[in-house]
């Protein structure tokens, strides 16, 4: 197994425009050449793009420039993500979530959850 780590910052308000998150639909049947054209300029758009998509698998689609870091252990992982919440914990809009025993919660969670295989997202 090996994990891929992703980080994204940016204004809360470019992350609320979910369209800008979401994969494109494939255009129904009959499809001209200009619908595909559209579709595959939207594909690429989402691919390059650094806004965390809506589905968390769905980074694997990603570009491959936006891996952070990547793991082989989940302690190894979850060692890095506390060190990324610990960093960002001041930017955290209250206190209760930049909590340092909080912090350490979701590490250690974040660990035995990707010991079993699932994914971990926070925002």
């Amino acid at each position: 197994m090996h994990i891929h780590a992703y980080s994204w910052l940016g204004e809360k308000e470019l992350f609320d425009r979910e369209a800008l998150r979401r994969l494109p639909d494939r255009p129904r049947p009959p499809v001209t050449a200009e619908d595909e054209e559209e579709y595959r300029t939207r594909v690429d758009t989402f691919r390059r793009s650094e806004l965390p998509p809506l589905e968390t698998s769905l980074w694997l689609l990603k570009a491959p420039a936006l891996i952070r870091a990547t793991f082989e252990e989940p302690k190894d992982a979850t060692a890095w993500l506390g060190r990324e919440l610990t960093a960002h914990a001041p930017g955290f809009l209250s206190h209760q979530e930049a909590d340092a025993a909080r912090l350490a919660r979701l590490v250690t969670t974040a660990t035995d959850r990707l010991a079993h295989g699932t994914d971990v997202s926070f925002g």
